[in-house]
């Protein structure tokens, strides 16, 4: 099967091409001739399979078909976090760029005033998440009245995030005849009801088991005690010569000390959550793009909103409180049928809520011990965690087998690590052996 395959228009198997896509993915091919039919939907997918052009080419087509109206809006995609609202807004703009169609983004920590400005020139859709939408529509500067199709991207995100009043006043507000789609990473109770109320016989489409991981993933785990997680994580970061690592914490204070650390041990890192300014968390995630940032360090708020293009590494430097956001994270990498490595660094008080994700997932994850880290902490077989909610704390996976010298620092405490591949230092946490130029995955 190809795009042809759906009868788009040529600018959008122009703007496909010009994006390098061959084929489409398994979610794309299921849900883009539903939608274009006219069905309301309910997708499944896993994170990085190619979702959001599911939904954004058959609105791109429906929306041109009916002539590119300006005003009033006739499209609103709804998501949980700002960084996934740029993101999809982005991919909107590459695949209707040959499209006589507008759009718009728009999202809290940031003025109000340019958004209220763009939107009231006229578009045909607007990128939002719930709470900066609410406030717009209290304002009156957005009309929905003849909205033609709501989409509801990262559902059960949303509901994690308490968005559920905000999503039920804004859909309480648009027509009730309306096309309406609902994409999420799972089908749980609370999705189920969710679209029983606010979708209209939708079409089901899951192309993978609920909560699996993607196969590219290479998913380890390394059992370390919990004060020596930030020691060994810098040591792997040098030794393997990680250029991209994205690291996530269980807590926002727990982010900015980590990144702190790093920064000391010679590792160029930013920390990035909901408390850093709209300005600040787009200065972090540019330079980590550009590679001025080496290490990004991250609450749950990225694990749905980070799209970074061949990212490598993922380690979970502390284990989530809910399985479920475990597969959030990971899903960072491996994206678009690439490889990624995925690793959790467990320590002995996180065992029962590892356990707990070992049994979502329903995958092997390996785990293994690091000369010179052997942990010395009892295992708390307890989950401790909730099943709904935040996330937290370190969970897992890194290349089956690993790197041959990961396991080798010869019980020394490792150096600093030279950001620039400069001399070591004694007594920082990582190691100078960033200068050899070794990649991830290659023996000395």
């Amino acid at each position: 099967m190809t795009f042809d395959t759906f009868g788009l228009r040529a600018e959008l198997l122009r703007a496909i091409d010009a994006q390098g896509f061959t084929k489409p993915t398994p979610v794309q091919s299921r849900s883009i001739p539903l939608v274009l039919d006219g069905h309301d939907l309910m997708a499944s997918a896993q994170t990085g399979t190619g979702k959001t052009a599911a939904f954004c080419l058959p609105l791109l087509q429906r929306l041109s078909e009916g002539g590119g109206k300006r005003t009033p809006t006739r499209a609103l995609i709804l998501t949980p976090t700002r960084e996934l609202a740029a993101q999809v807004h982005e991919n909107l703009r590459d695949l209707g760029k040959f499209l006589p169609l507008r759009s718009a983004v728009v999202f809290g920590g940031v003025n109000i005033n340019p958004q209220i400005d763009r939107i009231r020139r006229g578009v045909d859709i607007i990128v939002a998440t719930p709470g900066r939408l609410i406030d717009l529509m209290q304002r009156r500067c957005v009309d929905l009245t003849r909205l033609e199709t709501l989409v509801l991207d990262e559902a059960d995100r949303m509901l994690d995030m308490g968005f559920r009043p905000a999503i039920e006043r804004i859909v309480e507000a648009l027509p009730k005849e309306r096309q309406t789609l609902l994409f999420s990473a799972t089908f749980s109770k609370e999705i189920t009801q969710l679209a029983g109320r606010f979708l209209d016989r939708p079409q089901r489409v899951e192309t993978s088991p609920p909560n699996s991981t993607v196969e590219a993933i290479s998913q380890e785990a390394i059992r370390v005690d919990q004060n020596r997680k930030r020691e060994l994580l810098s040591w792997m970061i040098g030794d393997n010569n990680w250029r991209q690592v994205l690291v996530f914490t269980r807590t926002k204070h727990g982010a900015n000390r980590l990144a702190k650390q790093l920064e000391g041990d010679g590792v160029s890192a930013e920390a990035i959550h909901g408390n850093k300014s709209q300005g600040a968390r787009t200065r972090a995630l540019s330079g980590f793009k550009n590679g001025r940032v080496r290490a990004l360090v991250a609450t749950d708020i990225a694990a749905r909103g980070l799209d970074i293009d061949q990212l490598p590494h993922v380690v979970n430097y502390e284990i989530p409180e809910v399985p479920e956001d475990y597969v959030h994270r990971i899903g960072r990498t491996g994206r678009a049928g690439r490889e990624g490595v995925a690793l959790s660094l467990v320590a002995g008080a996180e065992h029962g809520r590892f356990e707990a994700i070992r049994k979502l997932v329903s995958v092997e994850i390996p785990t293994r011990e690091v000369e010179g880290y052997a942990p010395t902490e009892p295992l708390d077989h307890g989950t401790g965690g909730k099943r709904r909610g935040g996330g937290g704390g370190g969970g897992g996976g890194g290349r089956r087998g690993g790197n041959r010298n990961e396991s080798r620092p010869g019980g020394k405490r490792p150096g600093r690590v030279a950001a620039k591949g400069g001399r070591q230092r004694n007594g920082g946490g990582g190691s100078g052996n960033a200068r050899r130029g070794r990649s991830a995955g290659q023996s000395r």
